[in-house]
């Protein structure tokens, strides 16, 4: 038995906008399936965004460092991560737009939900212990006020 591939639905220009931030973790893909899944119910553009940071440790600290192979890494990474997003996308039949960016991941996606007018930012919550006491990424974005934020919980 074969199985059909699902039929891609596209969102209209004028309807609602969800931007998800991945990263690759399991906490990433779960607000993906979210976002997707709201995408579909509300009608709305589905906008994936990947943020890579602009230093390294190694860097900051005056660590010798090999700047072009830490981007070809963060290049590879990023079209990894877009070729995941576009095959979850297919498999659930719809279109997504995928953007990655650099710079503080907190920022980038504000920025970014501001830009296209979101009026939804899904993420999934830090599985990091070390973010329960500094702050998460998702505690950062619900401080804001930029777009209503839904913090997914595996």
């Amino acid at each position: 038995m074969t199985q059909e591939p699902a039929v891609e639905r596209r969102a209209d220009p004028t309807s609602p906008t969800i931007v998800a931030g991945v990263d690759g973790s399991p906490t990433s893909w779960d607000a993906f399936s979210w976002a997707a899944g709201e995408a579909v119910r509300s009608k709305a553009r589905l906008i994936v965004v990947y943020v890579m940071p602009f230093t390294e440790p190694a860097a900051a600290l005056g660590v010798p460092y090999d700047y072009v192979g830490v981007e070809n890494s963060r290049q590879e990474m990023a079209a990894e991560i877009e070729a995941e997003v576009r095959r979850r996308a297919h498999d659930l039949g719809i279109s997504v737009r995928f953007v990655s960016e650099y710079g503080d991941a907190t920022e980038s996606l504000s920025d970014f939900a501001r830009t296209v007018n979101a009026n939804l930012v899904v993420v999934g919550r830090s599985a990091k212990k070390w973010h329960q006491l500094a702050g998460s990424l998702s505690h950062r974005l619900t401080c804001r006020k930029d777009a209503p934020v839904v913090v997914v919980v595996p």
